[in-house]
Formats: structure tokens, sequence, C-alpha cells
């Protein structure tokens, strides 16, 4: 009996080994060719080797500054831009390796250990996931689905994808493609960005508890969100920290110091709107935009034959420099914030019942907030939709919550409740400006500010507006005369009313244009002291012994694109002009005669680094050396004794209370050769200043987004006080940098100049020809 009962257990011991060993064979066969299956791409399209060796990954365009700073960039939905495995520090890799595949560097692909124990343990201990795993599900699986035999499926393309992976990339490559795939939330798409964003840095200077809670991320950015889930991600944070002592890549007292740390977070989100130069890179989309259209590319796997500035990975060299950007920009802020509290101050209702409009009837305000309704973008959403006229006016009636432009917040913005209608006026009382800084030599664009905010303020006055000129003009009249006449800058002309009769150039009606005074001294100026003080009698005298169409030829060969009227009323600026355009021309001055039209980029390169475009300068001859010369010398004037004198003077106490009100950061006290001109057009509807120094040309414009938007006094009005502050910030801010290297040295004077530009020499000259009877009048024209 003993031994029946022997046999059968035996018997059934023999039975579960043969079922156990049948069971194992059938599991292996059936994972074996599950794995077979996968590979051979019956569970799925599976990449082709080409496709392994260039995965397929959105990259956005880089705009790349001249010293060689990321500017911003160009992207729809990828704000990726990848970086070389040198580029990561260190201890990134360690937090990476620590946390999410402490054997990475042993392994091929797929990790058995962790797989047999995420299947043992269900999970509970760590999932099985290696790097390169997640790596090809980032890249050719995607998200997990919740069907089980969909998940079974994903998990073998993983495993086939991952071995392949390791086969074909290093596993430094792989890190590296890893951490520049991952998306780190709000637009952080790769290491790179998210470095930037998160901490405003680039990858190599993110320091160990940084790392560790990028690291962290990983498990899922969406979940752990430093920006709204500050706690949740500070104990992740800690978490990999402890596993980065765990696998030793940093001590215990290093993880409880690091872990003791508060997380130093500077959050600085990348968008088209916000950032450095934005109206710069808005302007140079438009370029890029139109390079790409004529510029086809070879056809490309998808069949595209256009370069997509969102997704192909361009890099864009530009000429601006990130430095002197900044320096325009603070520039612009700091004084923009003190003249619009000056102007704000005049326009009380008690002071200025129209405000922000000066002597405006209703029916005339009413006309142009009427043109301004119609041009917003509120009205052309609505119309798109259907909307009748009716119900968009009545959508303008409305008071709704919305987010507005605020010099006195921190953010330079704030939130209210207001009318759109009201808060287009309100937007009207904002002071606009523009400026644009350029290397005559070369044409290269250093600076360019379009506007106060692009978020609130989308105009570019830098190339879009245009505006009068006022007195800037009147040097071109003045090198018009001194190229035609070979006039001299000690050449004089007496300051008395002048008439130019009708009809001689075009004018129907005679001409006979006051000083901004009214007043005449009938005294003889200098040319030299007749463009430092605007007088406008010399300048009338001026122009119609050269004539308009002379004038307008030279403004032509300049780079001035814009159609002027050639009537003698062009010699006081009554055209429109706009920045880029004024720089260009008076870049020719410096420049020894030269014009070089502005330039943005120099290079384009694909995302190989293969060069598809580098720039060829346009230049033209305009005016010889002599009088290209001559003319900076005139307006050396304007900052040595004229209306940009305050450039130069430390006291003017008389004004002090003017000047601590809206002359921002005077005295400026600068030594060094400073060549400019100021512009004030009718009723101080805009104010110019046009600076220059030997490798430096900068214009700036301020005015209001209306003519009849400005200040009642010439005092504030005039462009010595409206924009001049910002050239004098801007180049007190630039001198302090000597790396920038902007010259402080006098001009360059030609070899054999033959205009004779020293008053005193001049005189003596004139003085010891005793048979010369010399007048300009008596010269045969």
């Amino acid at each position: 009996m003993a031994k029946a009962v022997k046999k059968k257990k035996n018997k059934g011991f023999f039975t579960f080994i043969k079922w156990f060993w049948i069971l194992f064979a059938t599991g292996g066969f059936a994972f074996a060719l599950l794995f077979l299956l996968a590979s051979w791409g019956f569970l799925g399209e599976m990449p082709t080797f080409e496709h392994l060796e260039n995965p397929q990954t959105n990259l956005a365009s880089q705009i790349i500054s001249s010293d060689r700073e990321l500017l911003g960039k160009f992207y729809l939905n990828d704000n990726r831009t990848p970086v070389e495995y040198d580029a990561l520090p260190q201890n990134l890799v360690d937090a990476l390796v620590a946390t999410e595949d402490n054997r990475f560097f042993d392994h091929s692909g797929i990790d058995a250990r962790g797989t047999v124990r995420a299947v043992v343990f269900l999970g509970t201990r760590g999932g099985a996931s290696t790097i390169t795993q997640q790596l090809a599900r980032q890249l050719f699986v995607g998200v997990r689905t919740n069907s089980i035999f969909e998940t079974i499926k994903q998990k073998a393309k993983e495993w086939v994808i991952s071995t392949r992976l390791e086969r074909n990339y290093t596993k430094e490559e792989i890190i590296k493609m890893y951490l520049n795939q991952y998306d780190f939330h709000y637009s952080a798409d790769g290491i790179r960005s998210a470095a930037r964003i998160y901490f405003g840095k680039e990858p190599i200077d993110l320091k160990v508890e940084e790392s560790a809670m990028l690291v962290g991320m990983l498990k899922n950015s969406s979940y752990y969100n430093p920006i709204r889930r500050e706690k949740l991600v500070f104990n992740r944070r800690n978490t990999v920290l402890a596993q980065m002592a765990k696998y030793d890549y940093i001590t215990e007292k290093e993880k409880d110091s690091l872990q003791a740390l508060k997380m130093d977070i500077n959050f600085s989100p990348e968008n088209h709107r916000e950032g450095l130069a934005t109206y710069f890179r808005m302007n140079l989309q438009k370029f890029m935009n139109r390079w790409i259209e004529n510029n086809p590319m070879p056809v490309s796997d998808d069949g595209r034959d256009k370069y997509n500035l969102y997704l192909d990975g361009l890099k864009i060299y530009t000429t601006i420099d990130s430095r002197m950007q900044a320096n325009a920009e603070e520039a612009v802020k700091e004084h923009m914030t003190k003249l619009q509290a000056e102007f704000f101050r005049q326009n009380t209702p008690e002071k200025n019942r129209t405000a922000p409009f000066v002597d405006l009837e209703k029916k005339e305000i009413d006309a142009i907030m009427e043109r301004a309704m119609r041009s917003s973008e509120r009205w052309r959403i609505m119309k798109k939709e259907g909307k009748s006229e009716e119900e968009i006016r009545n959508s303008f009636k409305h008071k709704t919550e919305m987010t507005v432009f605020d010099w006195n917040s921190d953010t330079q913005e704030k939130d209210t409740v207001m009318t759109p209608l009201d808060s287009i006026r309100y937007y009207k009382t904002f002071l606009r400006t523009a400026m644009m800084s350029m290397e005559p030599q070369t044409g290269h664009v250093k600076a360019w500010v379009g506007g106060l905010n692009y978020k609130h303020f989308q105009y570019d006055h830098v190339i879009q507006g245009a505006r009068q000129a006022g007195s800037t003009f009147k040097p071109f009249v003045y090198a018009a005369a001194i190229d035609q006449l070979r006039l001299s800058p000690c050449d004089s002309l007496p300051d008395m009313k002048y008439c130019i009769e009708a009809n001689k150039h075009g004018n129907p009606e005679p001409w006979c244009p006051d000083n901004s005074d009214g007043k005449y001294s009938g005294e003889s100026y200098t040319l030299k002291h007749a463009l430092a003080n605007s007088v406008n009698t010399v300048t009338a005298q001026l122009i119609d012994k050269v004539g308009p169409k002379s004038v307008a030829a030279i403004i032509k060969n300049m780079g001035i694109t814009k159609d002027i009227l050639e009537v003698p009323s062009m010699a006081l600026g009554t055209q429109d002009m706009n920045v880029y355009e004024m720089v260009g021309a008076y870049g020719t001055f410096v420049n020894q005669g030269v014009y070089v039209k502005p330039v943005m980029v120099t290079r384009i390169e694909d995302k190989n680094g293969q060069v598809l475009f580098e720039y060829v300068p346009e230049t033209k001859d305009v005016l010889s050396e002599d009088v290209a010369y001559a003319m900076v010398n005139l307006m050396q004037g304007v900052t040595r004794g004229g209306s940009g004198v305050r450039l130069r003077t430390q006291g003017a106490e008389k004004y002090r209370a003017e000047y601590d009100r809206i002359i921002t950061g005077y005295p400026y006290g600068f030594q060094n050769p400073i060549a400019g001109k100021t512009g004030t057009t009718q009723n101080q509807s805009d104010g110019w200043f046009m600076g220059m120094v030997p490798n430096l040309v900068t214009g700036v414009w301020v005015g209001g987004d209306n003519r009849s938007i400005h200040f009642k006094s010439i005092t504030y009005g005039q462009g010595a006080s409206m924009a001049l502050p910002i050239w004098g910030l801007y180049m007190k801010k630039n001198y302090a940098n000597e790396e920038l290297e902007v010259s402080d040295q006098e001009f360059p004077e030609p070899e054999e100049l033959s205009i004779v530009v020293d008053c005193d020499k001049f005189r003596e000259e004139m003085q010891q020809d005793t048979d010369a009877d010399y007048d300009i009048d008596d010269l045969d024209f």
C-alpha cells in the first residue's frame, strides 16, 4: 500500500515538472515568436534602417546673434534645439542613469533583470523600461494605449527597436537623443529648451540640484510640473538626489545638503511675443519667408521642395549684438517710462478734456476711434465669424476682463475691466518709439527696437511706421549744396525772411518758411551754425540754389525708397520717413560717402551645418570722401553748440526741474567726437535724434500713435527731449562695456581734404585773399 502511494506521489511530481517545462518552453517560444513577429513588421510598421539612422524630429529654427547668443527660435509645436553630448553636464547624465536606468551602460537595450523584477512584483518595485526603450517609444512607438493587447504589441516593438538602436548608436548618443527628444512642458522641448525656460541657462551650466529636478520631470512632466506643483516636484527632485547617492554619484553629505536647498526656478517661457529683440525677430520672420519662397530645397523624403522655418532646424546668423540689443531695450524702457509719466501729468482731464488728443473736435476724435475700431483684431475676427456690424459694434461697448500694458508694473501688464472701446483710447495715451543702430561700414544692424512692448504694441515703427522727418532731413539738403556748390561748413548765409517764388521748383504758391521761433536775426550764419540750430531760412536758401530734384536724387541713392514730392518744403522734412532707411542714409556720411544697405542676416545653415545663404553687401558710391567728411563735421556742431549740446553739458541748473522729469540719464558727459541731428515736427508730433560715432549710427524716433497726440510745449516735445535721451542712455551703456569696441575716436579725415572745415583757418584764408570780394550769392551756379 505504501509503495502504491509513493509511486502515485512520484508520478504527480513528474507530471508537474513536465507541465512546467512545457509551459516554460511554450512561453519562451511565444516570447520569441512575439519578438520575431515584431521584428518582421507583423505587429505594425517598423522603422527602416534609414529612419533609425535619421529619426524624423521637428526642430525649431534658431536665431543667433553676432556674439553667438540665442536670441530666439521659430517653431510651431516643437521648441526643440538639439545639443551634443559634450554640451551635457556630467551631473545630468549621472542623475538620469541613477534614476531611470542604473544598468544602462551594461545592457544592450533590454534590462533582463529589470524585466524579471517587473513581472514578478507586477511593477511595484520599479518598471523595466530602459532609457533606450523610452527613446524608442518617443521616436517610433508612441503613447501607451489602454488596450492590453495593444500594449503588448507596443512593448514588443519597443524591445526590437531598442536592440536596433543599441546597434546603431553609442550609449552617449542614446542619452543625447533621449534628452533632446523629451517634452518638459511649457514648450520646453528637449533639454536645451528646458534648461533655458526653467533656469535661464544653457544645459552645461546646470547645477546638480537643477539637473535632478529636470530628471525628476522625466517621469511625467505634465504631472511633475514645477510651476503648478512645486512641493511635489521638490520631493521628486530629492528622490533623484537620493538615487544619485545610492549609486555613489554624490556622497550622503552632499545629498543632505542639496536636498535642503529650495528650488531656484527662473521661469522664462519662450514665445514669439516675449524675450529679447522681439520686433527684430518678427521682421526677420518676414525676411525668412521671402527667402524660403525664392530658395527651393532639394526634394526631401516627404516630398517637400521648400524649407519649413518651423520644423527644419535652420540656423539663422544675424547681425544683432545681444548686448547692444539689451542696452537699447533698457534705454527705451528707462526713458519712455519717465516721458510717459510726464505726458500723463500734462494730460489729466482737468488739463486736457480731449486727452490724449490735443486741439481736436469731438467729430475728429470719433473719426480716429472709428478707424481704430475697424482695424482692430476684435473687429477682424468677429467679421470673419459672420457677425453683423451691429453685433460687432455692441461688443465694443460691453465691459470685459482684460490684461493691458502698464509701465508701472514689473511685468509691464495689469489686469483690469473696461470696454474694448475704452481700451483703444487707453492704448492711444501711450507715446510710441523706434530705434535702430547700425555699423556704417558693413551695414550690420546691431540693435532694433520697434516699439514699447511687442505683446501689446505689434506695429513696428522701425520699418513699418513712417513719420515726418523734420530737421533730420536738412543734412541731405546741405549735402547736395556742398556737393554741387563746393561750399564749406564755414560759408555763411543771412538769417532773414526768404521766399521762393511760385512755380520755381514745382511749388504752386510762394514758399516763405519761418524759423521755429518766428524770429530772424538778420545776421550771417555759417552753415555749421545754421544746421546746429536748425535755422530754416538758411535751409530754404540752399534748396533754392540746388533745387529739390538734386536733393531727391541724393536721398534715393542713400536708400530712401519712398517717393518724395519734389517741392521746396521737402527741405524742412515734411515727408514721411522710417527709422530703418534714415539710419542707412546717415551711415553714408560716416562711411566716407558710400551707402551700405542695412543687413540683418549674414548666414543661413541647415540643421547639419551646410551653408544655404551668405549675404553680399549692397553698396553705392553717393558722395565724395570730402563731402561726406564735411557733412560729419557740420553735424558735430550739433552736439558742440546746437540742439544736441546737452549730450556734453553738465549744468543746466536753470532747467533742472524739466530735466529731472524727462531728460533721462542727464548729465551724459560725453567728451568724444559725436555727430548728430535733432528733429522736431509741427506741433511737436514727432521727435527725432540721429547720432553717429565712427563705427555706429543710431536713429531714434518718439511720437504719438496719431499726430494729434503730442506735448503742447516745445520744451517737452522737441527731439532733444523726446528722442535724444534714449541715444544718450544707450551709448553710455555701450561705452561701459569695452568688449563692444564702440569707437570714441575722431572721425577719419580724408588724406587730401579739399573742403575747409576749420572755420578759423577758413577766415584766415578769406582775409588773405584781398582781391576777392567773396559772397556765396555771387557764385555762378
